[in-house]
């Protein structure tokens, strides 16, 4: 008995004691004071994201307004001449005679051909660079070969030619293939790999455990079979970031395509913008309806990278990247 008793004290001590601790911490949270710094820290936050989101309000408020009322009132901060005539012209729901009473230009965009062919030049480049860098960077990073070091150092010194310098040749090559005015023109040059695609997964390789590639070598495995079954397996977050990458920029290219194609049929939604703004009205661009096609074709993008960001950043920091 004596002995339960001590035992439930000492329970009951170590009970007290951490609720003391528990309350003494919470009253230290509280009691802990806001220092200068972190309200300058915040406020500079604040600030930052407030300029970073304005030009997408900015970019909202004038999809909203009337493109005839907006030279009546620029500096307006919220629509002038609230309405959804701008969109309207972008999916070709508006008429002419409607278009240019709105203050367009009674020009429409043939969204949805322009859509389908952003979505097709930007997925089969993203799978396809994608695979051909993430197999290029395991034979840099786990493949025994004369030379290979020298090579990777080229790949790693192109990173540096600007790819203006780039465009000429790439026009030549798709001029005599005849694919100018196509999809696969406009695909061809991104299709296979990218320096920084082979480097940014090359990095990710490089850490994979030789002790379970040695162990698959033993079993009987084949270089293919480890590259598929085991390479890429363990490598889903960093394929996953470079695919979100790829894709944005491969759906954001415009000079390249505009390069290449002449025709509806191969045009891709950058360039039809382009060509939306290039139709002005006798009073001026119709920035309404620009606006809202910027919106419309930006917003895909928007949400893709705010649902993956921190994995991209994630994958970015553990790669050394700076």
């Amino acid at each position: 008995m004596a002995q339960t008793a001590r035992s439930t004290q000492a329970a009951q001590g170590v009970g007290a004691a951490r609720a003391s601790g528990a309350t003494g911490a919470r009253a230290g949270r509280r009691r802990r004071p806001v220092s200068p710094g972190r309200v300058l820290a915040w406020v500079a936050m604040v600030v930052i994201l407030l300029i970073t989101l304005f030009p997408f309000y900015w970019i909202l408020r004038t999809a909203l307004s009337s493109n005839a009322a907006l030279y009546v009132d620029p500096t307006s901060p919220g629509p002038v001449g609230f309405g959804w005539g701008a969109f309207a012209r972008v999916f070709g729901m508006q008429s002419v005679e409607e278009a240019i009473a709105e203050g367009g230009s009674g020009a429409s965009i043939d969204f949805w051909l322009y859509l389908r062919n952003s979505v097709v030049v930007a997925t089969v480049v993203t799978v396809c660079q994608v695979f051909f860098s993430a197999m290029a960077a395991y034979a840099f990073s786990r493949l025994r070969w004369r030379g290979r070091d020298a090579v990777f150092s080229l790949f790693l010194l192109s990173l540096m030619v600007p790819t203006i310098f780039t465009l000429l040749p790439n026009f030549l090559l798709v001029r005599q293939l005849g694919l100018i005015d196509t999809l696969l023109g406009i695909m061809l040059p991104g299709l296979f790999m990218t320096p920084f695609a082979i480097f940014f997964l090359r990095q990710f390789l490089a850490n994979i455990s030789t002790e379970v590639e040695e162990a698959a070598l033993i079993d009987g495995a084949s270089k293919v079979r480890v590259f598929f079954n085991l390479a890429l397996p363990m490598t889903v977050g960093p394929i996953a970031t470079i695919s979100i990458l790829t894709y944005i920029g491969s759906w954001n290219d415009y000079f390249w395509p505009l390069m290449v194609s002449y025709t509806d049929e191969s045009r891709v939604l950058t360039v039809a913008l382009g060509n939306f703004n290039a139709q002005t009205p006798q009073t001026g661009p119709d920035w309404a309806g620009l606006m809202a096609a910027t919106l419309v074709a930006a917003l895909p993008m928007l949400v893709l990278f705010m649902a993956f960001a921190r994995r991209v950043v994630s994958s970015i920091g553990f790669s050394g990247i700076k």
